[in-house]
């Protein structure tokens, strides 16, 4: 498994929440288990005490995504570091998953969690894959959604660092509520046009009445 695959779980847990909207889809233990995803043997140690752990973990992330966002690295890497001290994982070489053509395994880096509890190995892979993330690709590729009220967290892997939306279905939102303002704006235009020709008219009007006088 690759390790940049784990950045996903810190990803996952920050937008199982939209503040903006007032949603919050971390309401039951089912809802904690699906944040694991594949991973099931992890998911199934998941309680009713891992709700109220999983929601401060989850404050945690998002201030290093907000962070990270405003543009305060140093602020963003701090915040990690502290999960990272709390949270701590183990690597380890694994090749139980996945095999080459010839049967031999293909070696690949696990991270190992030893968790007192389900937030607890969460966090460790989560925290743990974000760090990969930002040392190898920077800072600046964590970022929040610009397509208000969504600020969802997303991981910027594009080419030219251009990613601004979690999803094209905010891009498009965004792209179609820009098309619009322009529209207005090109509107109002002509309007102002008039005004300020028929200031002008007015303002000639009277120099010239002063001026026979």
């Amino acid at each position: 498994m690759e390790l940049a695959y784990y950045s996903d779980y810190a990803v996952r847990l920050v937008n199982s929440e939209e503040p903006a909207r007032g949603k919050d889809s971390l309401t039951s233990v089912e809802a904690v288990r699906d944040l694991f995803a594949g991973n099931q043997q992890a998911a199934r140690r998941a309680t009713d005490a891992d709700l109220t752990r999983f929601r401060s973990v989850r404050a945690r992330l998002r201030a290093v995504f907000e962070a990270a966002d405003k543009g305060e690295e140093t602020l963003a890497v701090d915040l990690l570091n502290s999960l990272l001290l709390e949270f701590p994982v183990s690597p380890q070489i694994s090749g139980h998953d996945f095999r080459d053509e010839d049967g031999r395994p293909l070696w690949h880096m696990h991270l190992a969690d030893h968790p007192s509890n389900a937030t607890a190995g969460y966090t460790a892979i989560a925290a743990m894959g974000l760090a990969f993330h930002l040392t190898e690709y920077g800072v600046d590729r964590l970022g929040l959604c610009e397509a208000a009220p969504c600020r969802n967290a997303y991981l910027d892997t594009s080419t030219n660092r251009s990613r601004r939306y979690c999803s094209d279905r905010c891009a498009t939102r965004a792209n179609v509520a820009a098309y619009r303002a322009r529209k207005r704006l090109e509107a109002e235009r002509p309007e102002r046009s008039d005004d300020s020709t028929g200031l002008a008219a007015e303002s000639a009007q009277r120099t010239s009445a002063s001026g026979e006088r």
